[in-house]
């Protein structure tokens, strides 16, 4: 065997832990070896350490020899050349020390063996025959080459130059190729076998079985076995049960079949894998009857099914539907003495699952538990996908959690299903946690996770991370499918992005992805929804051009375009065409061109088209009913819609909310009140619960018909029994309170609307103030504002026009200052018939509030600089305005020399003490100025300053209260000889509205002179 040794140049290779333990029991100590005689070997003659190494194996046992200090040292010591000299010299001698020391290196020494050292090991178990752990060996090389992959040539080379004459070469090289098919490396193994040839050797069976398994997906597999029968090497009991399960696994059934009869038919007992083959086969095709055939050929021929037979055919018949026939055979096998292993309780609880009988799959779980069985990985995502298929994300997540506890980990395929029906249940967050879960796990999303993933954020909107996503998969590698794309084309057109989305599709027409009419419906559906109908019928051309035949999807998509247009002859050409085209239209087609009829009020012909779609068997659907029933109330056509809503019942046809609303719609709309309230309560008969549009419509019927009281009640009633409406039921009622003028109802029920939560918006409050302007009542619409401004909403240009319109024809000259100072309005187009005076005096207003505080202190400062002697009296509205007025003039450098000004404030809240002093006069060079709240007589009081506002009773209608609030004044109450008597006023200026820019002209001042 070693005869043709030579020198060679070993290879260093990386550590792969290989355990021979189990040939270590063959290599016995000798009897007489001793402590004594080692400690001689030790100190002999030998200073050559293979040489030492070799004669200490040859002569005392292999494991007290290794296990030696001194020989651990040697062993340290030794390299890859050494090595591979030692197992040379022992492999002629001592196979089995060879193969110890072989061991003890990898596994105690941790020594990185050459491959060449790996082969002379492997060439020892293929002359002992050990071919298990020959091929355990092979394997750990073929590991430490990365797999292996595109390692043949190396290793024939090595094999070739080295081992070229050594016995059982042939052997090695036949596992070699064997190993590489099992690994399902066919173009390794066929370079194998290539060489092979070259040199003569003989490939085993068992090597061709293993290569033809690898190839069963591949018409390669009939070369093989071509090349079996021309070698005339004898087959073994599976080369032509694998060959037949080849053949069903590329789906030729009949080739399958009639190999089957030309050589398992013709023995006296086929082989049972040939039959499973064959079973798998023909359940996989939905061929279960003849599947059924050949059971009962087993039976026949005396072959007994296994576990495998009986749970093909179960799970076929489950695919089929067939679950009393499929519970059949899991009886019998019980019968015929085959005990249900796991894979059959999965087998049920799968098919269970897959037709929604959740309870049911749950039923056979407990079973298999009853037997003493384990729930596997399997099982377990069996149960998270039928809990999720019924929409149960909870149950799925707790069997998720009990899979983790149980020690278990999810596949890719578990947290696929997981995620997809956390986004469809619209558990966006969670989604994404489970996201980052499976990452962290290291598992990489593959096609599937990937398309549910895009899907997902498609659905949720977040385009963005769609493509992104899409990008990644792309990036990866990972060829994406129609599922994919196609949801981000639907998530494009969905957002009305038609233009991205067509540019996106013809990239993917570019690139040979856009193959399936999928992609060209949603194309077509997107721009006909925006009525970009040319687009759209390009579109459907370039489908013929393609070779691709529309479905009744794109005419729908196409025929509601046209009729959303008006373009009903070009929609009733298209139904022609679908017709011609060998397509029958959908009950959406025929409803979608009903409800076209019904827009145009061509009634007749919709009732005529719900005729034609009887006679062509095409059910009407809840929908098309409700297009009826909706048409035929618009001509009040009521007896006719009644009948058909009979029809729905009698037919049995489920009727919703919106057919029962489209008829209490109409009666509302007819003001017959009587029979709107009647189908309420026929909906409720018929234990369907009205929605808040159901009761919005009757609120408004109710308004409409001026029933404002029994709306006030039916809104009453529905609160306590605690249905919440939505807004259009408050502000319909709100808007008919303000057209009869009950603003005090109006309010009180806008402000129930605020308080309950409901978002309010400029629109609701113009609508009641444009009501309220529109009967001149103006302050109630001045409330309404106020709330509005409240709430942080300021009025637009429209609004404003309207109240300043009010406001003028009220002569409220002062509320429409503030207005106009709100917004940019034309003064002379809205004020054309007032004087000119007037409009300058608008223009000039600036500012929703005047700063009374800036007024008084610059009307202060001129009086003061530029008129004569004498104290000041400041009119304010309260305390507040007073203090910040004290504060301005302490804070103005002129004004606040306490020198020369005395600055005094007079308020109720004040002590008597500090209230008198207001009557002491100053010295000469100082002069007075008095804060007061009210009118009062001061007899050095020269200058009167009147801020034009006053505090008033006033009703707050919003909190309900009566309070105190600050308005303008008219001119005659600000006249001072209103306030103070006995004394003659002289106006020195003419009272104005000041302006921001104003304020250093002179303010409102009135000087008194001595009666």
């Amino acid at each position: 065997m070693f005869q043709h040794c030579r020198r060679w140049k070993p290879l260093l290779l990386s550590q792969k832990t290989l355990n021979l333990s189990s040939y270590n029991s063959m290599i016995l100590s000798r009897p007489s070896f001793s402590a004594v005689a080692l400690q001689d070997l030790c100190t002999s003659h030998l200073v050559d350490p293979v040489e030492e190494i070799v004669e200490g194996l040859k002569s005392f046992g292999s494991k007290d020899f290794l296990n030696s200090n001194h020989v651990r040292t040697l062993i340290s010591c030794l390299n890859n050349l050494q090595v591979e000299h030692i197992l040379y010299d022992l492999g002629k001698a001592k196979p089995d020390s060879a193969l110890f020391f072989f061991d003890s290196l990898r596994n105690e020494y941790g020594f990185h063996l050459s491959r060449v050292s790996q082969l002379i090991v492997c060439h020892i178990f293929a002359r002992k025959g050990h071919l298990k752990a020959l091929r355990i060996v092979l394997r750990q090389i073929l590991d430490e080459e990365d797999g292996g992959h595109s390692s043949a040539p190396s290793l024939c080379n090595l094999l070739w130059r080295i081992f070229k004459e050594w016995d059982y070469n042939e052997l090695v090289w036949d596992m070699l190729a064997n190993v590489y098919s099992r690994l399902e490396l066919v173009d390794d193994a066929f370079y194998i076998l290539g060489r092979m040839k070259d040199l003569k050797f003989q490939p085993s069976i068992s090597t061709y079985d293993s290569l033809m398994y690898s190839l069963k997906h591949s018409n390669r597999i009939c070369d093989i076995y071509e090349k079996i029968k021309a070698s005339g090497v004898p087959l073994s009991k599976y080369t032509d049960s694998i060959f037949v399960d080849g053949l069903c696994k590329q789906f030729r059934l009949r080739e399958a079949i009639e190999f089957f009869w030309e050589t398992e038919g013709k023995k006296i007992r086929p082989s049972l894998v040939s039959f499973n083959s064959l079973l798998s086969g023909l359940c996989s095709f939905g061929f279960v009857d003849i599947a059924k055939s050949f059971f009962c050929m087993m039976l026949k021929f005396g072959v007994i099914p296994d576990e495998y037979s009986y749970n093909t055919l179960i799970h076929g018949l489950f695919e089929l539907g067939s679950v009393e026939e499929a519970l059949k055979f899991y009886n019998n096998m019980q019968r015929h003495g085959v005990e249900p292993d796991v894979v059959t309780y999965n087998t049920i609880a799968n098919g269970f699952q897959l037709l929604g009988l959740v309870n049911e799959a749950w039923e056979i779980i407990h079973m298999m538990l009853m037997k003493g069985l384990d729930l596997d990985q399997v099982t377990y995502t069996i149960l998270i996908c039928g809990h999720c298929r019924k929409n149960n994300i909870e149950g799925g997540l707790k069997l998720r959690e009990e899979m983790l506890a149980k020690g278990f980990k999810l596949s890719i395929v578990t947290y696929s299903i997981l995620l997809n029906c956390l986004f469809r249940s619209g558990h966006f967050n969670q989604a994404m946690e489970l996201l980052d879960e499976m990452q962290a796990l290291g598992l990489d999303p593959d096609l599937i996770t990937y398309s549910t993933l895009i899907y997902g954020f498609c659905k949720q909107g977040e385009l963005e991370n769609a493509i992104q996503l899409y990008r990644e998969m792309q990036f990866k590698g990972i060829n994406t499918n129609s599922f994919a794309h196609n949801a981000i084309l639907c998530a494009l057109c969905r957002k009305g992005l038609v233009i991205e989305a067509k540019a996106c599709f013809d990239t993917l027409t570019e690139n040979g992805l856009a193959t399936d009419v999928i992609s060209y419906n949603i194309m077509i559906d997107g721009f006909a929804k925006l009525g970009k109908l040319n687009e759209a019928m390009q579109l459907y051309d370039k489908i013929f051009e393609r070779g691709m035949s529309p479905t009744v999807v794109t005419y729908n998509s196409l025929i509601n375009g046209h009729c959303k247009k008006g373009r009903l002859v070009e929609a009733e050409r298209l139904l022609q065409r679908l017709l011609a085209g060998g397509l029958a239209p959908s009950a959406i087609t025929y409803s979608t061109l009903m409800d076209a009829y019904s827009r145009e009020g061509k009634i007749d012909d919709m009732l005529q088209l719900l005729n034609v779609m009887k006679a062509k068997a095409v059910i009407p659907t809840t929908i098309t009913y409700t297009i009826i029933i909706k048409g035929l109330c618009k001509q009040r056509r009521f007896q006719e819609s009644e009948n058909f809503l009979k029809e729905m019942h009698d037919s049995g046809l489920f009727i919703d909310q919106i057919t029962y609303n489209t008829l209490i719609q109409g009666f509302c709309e007819a003001k017959d009140m009587t029979r709107a309230f009647h189908m309420h309560n026929s909906m409720q008969s018929r234990n369907l619960q009205p929605t808040p549009v159901t009761y919005n419509l009757l609120i408004s019927g109710l308004c409409m018909c001026g029933e404002l009281k029994e709306a006030d009640k039916l809104l009453a009633a529905l609160s306590e029994q605690n249905i919440r409406l939505t807004k259009p039921a408050y502000t319909t009622l709100i808007k008919a309170y303000c057209v009869k003028g009950n603003s005090l109802n109006a309010i009180s029920l806008f402000k129930t609307m605020v308080d309950m939560g409901y978002e309010v918006s400029i629109k609701d409050y113009a609508a009641v103030i444009n009501r309220l302007c529109k009967r001149c009542l103006v302050h109630e619409a001045k409330m309404f504002l106020s709330m509005m401004l409240k709430e942080g909403i300021f009025p637009d240009k429209d609004m404003c026009s309207v109240m300043i319109s009010a406001f003028s024809s009220q002569g409220d000259l002062c509320s429409v200052s503030e207005l106009v100072a709100m917004m940019e309005v034309d003064i002379n187009s809205h004020f054309k018939n007032y004087s000119t005076s007037t409009r300058q005096s608008l223009e000039a207003w600036s500012g929703t509030h005047v700063d009374l505080g800036v007024v008084s202190e610059a009307t202060i400062k001129y009086i003061s600089f530029h008129e004569g002697e004498g104290a000041i009296l400041v009119y304010l509205t309260g305390w507040d305005e007073i203090f910040k007025l004290l504060d301005k003039i302490k804070g103005n450098k002129l004004l606040g020399n306490s020198s020369k000004f005395l600055v005094l404030p007079l308020h109720g809240s004040m002590p008597t003490v500090n209230q008198r002093e207001i009557f002491d006069r100053p010295p000469s060079s100082m002069r007075k100025i008095v804060l007061a709240t009210s009118s009062i007589t001061i007899d050095d009081v020269v200058y009167v300053i009147d801020c034009g506002k006053a505090k008033e009773t006033s009703y707050d209608a919003f909190n309900k209260l009566a309070c105190l609030l600050p308005s303008w004044i008219s001119k005659a109450s600000a006249h001072p000889t209103t306030a103070i008597t006995n004394l003659k006023v002289t106006p020195e200026k003419s009272l104005k509205t000041l302006s921001t820019q104003s304020l250093q002209e002179c303010p409102i001042t009135f000087k008194f002179s001595d009666a």
